[in-house]
């Protein structure tokens, strides 16, 4: 029972708390503006990251009493800390509008700070590299692998629902395949799924709420760290795969976007429209199914990961997925088209 304690607290939490973060936002004036480029049409709230990240503490809180050795303690600290941190960046931008340079900055901060408590990855599904990495490889490959994390999943919340929904799909999956070897950080998992399912109570089209860099922050980071430290490791490629089958989706978007605007000689925090989002519109699909075909994308995705840590059949899966993957980004290199009224646009 225990189980689906943690993930309806945080669930519960998150529906009650988001009204209230929306009247503060709306009185204090924390809300994005409608424009030629964006979907909505009145002012919404833009600080819903609050409610996640009060309601998915509130869960953590929770599992902390069934954390006991001292390992545990210092990967669930490092992942407190950590949310916290990538939270209050998200949310500093919120508010005061910083410049993409100071965040990766304060994220580098934060990355190696965790990274010393033990949330790291140590390995990469690369030749040569599947055995434990040096401390300096290591040190900069999670800060690769926890800010890209944190920067994806704030990319692909260009759609009412979009970031939430993928987030609560990862977080289940990686609940299932942290179990067996890590229960406590399975409930890690389940705690920050349960949040987000909750928070699609308001933000699920039509949105009334956005979660904000506040939010996808702390979704990015978060699921990033429970995928490094959550999964079997055992020097194997596949292990050392699997933390990038689970996230495939948000990280096939934002690296071909940056590799698109690197080719055109821009810099990667250019806001186009090149987002595996506005591709699926331009094929004027309804926005509904845009957001469930990224669902779905991302469930395959987790499941073929899932597969493979007991099957040479996951190879099929996640084959499978790169080929559906590949459908969505035809229009991905020639230039994009200008944002038009009723094309929905991601902050980045």
């Amino acid at each position: 029972m225990f189980p689906l304690i943690v993930p309806g607290a945080a669930a519960l939490a998150v529906v009650g708390l988001t009204p209230l973060v929306q009247k503060i936002g709306l009185k204090w004036g924390y809300v994005d503006q409608p424009n030629a480029r964006k979907i909505h049409r009145q002012p919404i709230v833009r600080i819903g990251g609050v409610a996640i990240f009060a309601g998915t503490f509130l869960a953590w809180m929770l599992v902390g009493q069934s954390v006991s050795t001292a390992s545990e303690n210092h990967l669930f600290l490092g992942i407190l800390l950590g949310g916290l941190g990538f939270f209050a960046t998200g949310l500093m931008d919120d508010l005061f509008d910083l410049s993409p340079f100071a965040r990766l900055g304060m994220q580098a901060i934060l990355s190696a700070g965790v990274w010393s408590l033990g949330i790291r990855l140590d390995t990469l599904p690369l030749p040569g590299l599947t055995d434990t990495l040096p401390a300096w490889l290591s040190l900069l490959v999670t800060f690769l692998w926890l800010a890209g994390m944190a920067n994806a999943i704030n990319w692909l919340d260009g759609m009412d629902g979009l970031a939430a929904g993928t987030a609560t799909v990862a977080a289940m999956v990686l609940a299932a395949m942290s179990w067996a070897a890590h229960p406590a950080i399975a409930l890690v998992a389940l705690g920050l799924g349960g949040s987000t399912l909750g928070f699609l109570k308001h933000n699920a089209a039509p949105a009334r709420i956005f979660m904000g860099d506040g939010g996808s922050y702390f979704l990015g980071f978060s699921l990033a760290a429970i995928a490094a430290v959550g999964l079997p490791s055992d020097g194997s490629f596949t292990t050392a795969l699997l933390p990038f089958a689970v996230l495939l989706v948000p990280i096939l978007d934002m690296t071909l976007v940056i590799v698109a605007r690197l080719s055109d000689r821009k810099s990667p925090f250019f806001p186009d429209q090149r987002h595996i989002h506005h591709r699926l519109m331009r094929t004027n699909f309804p926005k509904a199914t845009v957001v469930w075909c990224i669902y779905s994308l991302t469930l395959l995705s987790g499941l073929s990961a899932l597969v493979l840590m007991h099957s040479p059949f996951g190879w099929w899966l996640l084959s499978a997925d790169l080929a559906l993957f590949s459908l969505t980004i035809r229009s991905l290199w020639p230039q994009p088209v200008e944002p038009t009224l009723g094309l929905p646009t991601a902050g980045q």
